[in-house]
């Protein structure tokens, strides 16, 4: 099970009233990417991972780089793929107000989401699962077609919306120092050596979409915590929504 393009605040938001789900694929989006998203709107997410019963949950913070949406009684991210879709061309989502991702605001209701989910994983079934950290960063250098290296620039989250990718990667610090003291137990993994953007990645140039070395070392690392046999294509990187559905594999919420 893979849950992503939301945010901790969004998990435990109410549904979206009004909003009107396509009948169809909207935009460009592939399925995964529309199941995603759809989870986010219509807050289906949790309920779905609490049912699932995981032996594993991985939290991978990389998904919390969007600006939130907010109406008086819902939260929504505001992710590329809700642009892609055409759903934020929507009334209710023209009529929602804008949180900035960097914003004070933003990171209350993100710590407030995180002590949502310790006690959501106290309360149900999820308490036997083993959980574990990606402690993912943006990459700030590049590996050009020919191998060599360059720096990253010019980055951008939406079109037309330029970051600086320091601000996002202090913010993703700060995120992993808040979950290492509200949850439990839990394993961390990390390979910021290889941390590098790849030019030829196969969902293009981004600061989190890295060199095939990485997502090995990444699989090595969580199969090593006992999540052998668990990834369905050894060439996929761990991040995506790969995984076999059944028990033993793992499960993303904000990955």
């Amino acid at each position: 099970m893979y849950i992503s393009r939301t945010s901790f605040p969004s998990l435990f938001a109410a549904p979206v009233e009004g909003f009107q789900p396509s009948e169809g694929l909207p935009g460009d989006l592939r399925r995964h990417e529309h199941n995603a998203l759809l989870a986010d709107l219509q807050k289906t997410a949790l309920a779905r991972l609490v049912a699932y019963r995981p032996t594993h949950i991985i939290f991978d913070f990389i998904d919390e780089r969007f600006d939130l949406l907010c109406a008086d009684s819902t939260l929504v991210t505001d992710s590329a793929e809700l642009h892609r879709s055409g759903y934020r061309a929507q009334p209710v989502f023209q009529a929602m107000r804008s949180i900035p991702r960097l914003s004070g605001g933003c990171e209350r209701l993100w710590l407030e989401g995180l002590g949502e989910f310790v006690a959501l994983l106290r309360a149900t079934p999820l308490a036997q699962a083993s959980l574990i950290l990606h402690a993912a960063r943006w990459a700030e250098t590049q590996r050009l077609a020919n191998g060599r290296l360059a720096p990253l620039r010019d980055v951008e989250l939406l079109a037309g919306r330029p970051v600086e990718i320091a601000d996002y990667n202090a913010l993703l610090a700060r995120q992993d120092a808040a979950f290492a003291e509200a949850m439990p137990a839990f394993a961390r993994v990390e390979a910021r050596d290889l941390q590098v953007a790849d030019a030829a990645h196969q969902w293009g140039l981004s600061p989190f979409h890295y060199v095939p070395a990485y997502y090995a070392e990444i699989r090595r690392r969580l199969e090593a915590l006992g999540l052998e046999g668990a990834f369905s294509a050894p060439e996929t990187p761990p991040s995506t929504p790969s995984f076999d559905a059944r028990p033993d594999a793992p499960s993303a919420p904000a990955a």
